[in-house]
């Protein structure tokens, strides 16, 4: 019997399937591709370059404060990573080495490289759109501005509102919420609705103090978490050094392993390594969604190029570094084996470890007792970040469709979600979340290709 639940599963199935399907997966690897191929390989042909203007610019006090409520580069930087790096970084490369073979790494490192002059192009227009705030204390931007003032285009601005208003809600609210209480939940005892009102008022207070809060916060949060989680990943990695060669051998062998067993059906193959490691690497970072423009835009930066060049940094942070931590830390540890999960995939079983259990378990491998709870913490920690980052994509796009009043009342239902979040199960709202998320891509790499111009000419002009 057809009803409205039943209808809404399958549309969101099929439009789910489409947008990681190949088309889609194709566009976010062509739009990096184009403007690699633009602007001669930046990311590899002027390494030094833009890492002297990011990495070593985090150590100049310049670049990590700013005055009145604007955003420094540093504080700017962080709270796009709050929005992208936590759970994706760790359950979301466990799953993709489950599903898609030590091979889908490989694939994510692609993604990642050509990300980065998507994200560069992103903020760049962020840059060039963007507007002065009417109490004159900075400025603010949006895809959403570059796709009315570049294209004039308004309807296609009001999409990728629309969406990132839900997407808020969804991946960006109810499932981290989830996130934190069942991490909570696990290590801390900690039931999930005292978990859930206590986040409510902690990030009630935190965003009452608007962007500026936020990123001061996550300024510090980001660092300590990511910089502790390096450490106790390297360890591991000292720990199995002997094992390193094979596990970069298997990542390159299973990258391009023609065929699967099954015939190429099931089990692992390139095409499941390619497709997993691809969609993994691109929600990752965010790069092609336009949602980080949000807050790079509100940066005291002055420069489109340079504040270009930290969404750069962005991406090779998130993926190439603390994406690969984890998935080596997990291939090196004894804890994945691949025949064993190429057979449970191709058989349908699904009871061997998956997601942050395979990564707690990882770490659990060399710190005993003590790795489940770092994984749990870490998680709940990035999760609450990422709370913190997409109120604030939420509260613009909002603000955008409904005027500067609606904000108040999108805060508090946002806050209500968050307590919905921790006390029920999301599978079917996970789903419907990430479409969501992805359809902010379709109107923002339309918009990128279509204002290429504007952003290869900074380039040329660096």
């Amino acid at each position: 019997m057809l009803t409205l639940s039943n209808i809404l599963s399958e549309l969101n199935s099929a439009l789910h399937s489409f947008l990681l399907g190949p088309v889609m997966l194709t566009a976010f690897i062509g739009v990096g591709l184009y403007f690699n191929i633009r602007t001669g390989f930046f990311p590899i042909t002027k390494i030094k370059f833009w890492l002297s203007k990011t990495l070593l610019a985090l150590f100049r006090k310049k670049s990590r404060t700013a005055s009145g409520k604007a955003l420094s580069s540093f504080e700017a930087l962080f709270a796009a990573l709050a929005g992208s790096m936590g759970t994706g970084n760790i359950t979301g490369v466990a799953t993709a080495i489950v599903f898609g073979g030590p091979g889908a790494i490989f694939w994510m490192w692609v993604s990642a490289f050509l990300g980065m002059m998507t994200k560069y192009a992103e903020n760049v227009l962020g840059m060039l759109f963007r507007e002065k705030k009417a109490d004159g204390s900075g400025y603010y931007g949006s895809p959403m501005l570059y796709m009315e003032k570049g294209l004039h285009c308004r309807p296609l601005a009001i999409m990728f509102a629309s969406c990132c208003v839900l997407a808020s809600f969804g991946l960006g609210n109810m499932t981290q919420g989830n996130s934190v209480a069942t991490a909570l939940e696990a290590s801390l005892f900690i039931p999930p609705i005292y978990c859930g009102i206590a986040l409510a008022i902690i990030v009630a207070i935190v965003i009452m103090g608007g962007l500026k809060r936020i990123g001061t916060l996550t300024s510090y949060l980001i660092p300590i978490v990511s910089v502790v989680y390096l450490i106790c990943a390297v360890i591991i990695l000292i720990v199995n050094a002997d094992t390193l060669p094979a596990v970069f051998a298997l990542i390159f062998k299973e990258a391009f392993r023609l065929s699967s067993v099954g015939g190429g059906v099931l089990g692992y193959g390139i095409k499941k390594a390619l497709e997993t490691g691809i969609s993994r690497g691109v929600f990752s970072n965010e790069a092609g969604l336009g949602s980080s423009v949000m807050v790079y835009s509100s940066s005291e930066s002055a420069s489109p190029s340079e504040q270009g060049m930290w969404g750069i940094f962005e991406v090779f942070l998130d993926t190439i570094i603390i994406c690969t931590l984890t998935a080596l830390v997990i291939l090196c540890s004894g804890v994945y084996d691949i025949n064993l999960y190429e057979d449970a995939l191709i058989n349908g079983y699904t009871s061997l470890p998956n997601g942050s259990v395979l990564a707690s378990n990882a770490f659990a491998s060399v710190f005993g007792s003590f790795g489940p709870y770092f994984i749990s913490i870490s998680m709940a920690l990035y999760a609450f970040a990422t709370l913190l980052t997409w109120s604030h994509y939420g509260s613009i796009s909002c603000e955008y469709l409904f005027g500067k009043k609606s904000i108040p009342y999108y805060n508090i239902l946002f806050l209500i979600f968050i307590i919905i979040g921790c006390i029920v199960k999301l599978e079917v709202i996970w789903n419907i979340a990430d479409t969501l998320n992805c359809l902010l891509a379709i109107p923002n790499l339309i918009a990128l290709i279509l204002l290429s111009g504007k952003v290869i000419k900074t380039v040329r002009d660096i």
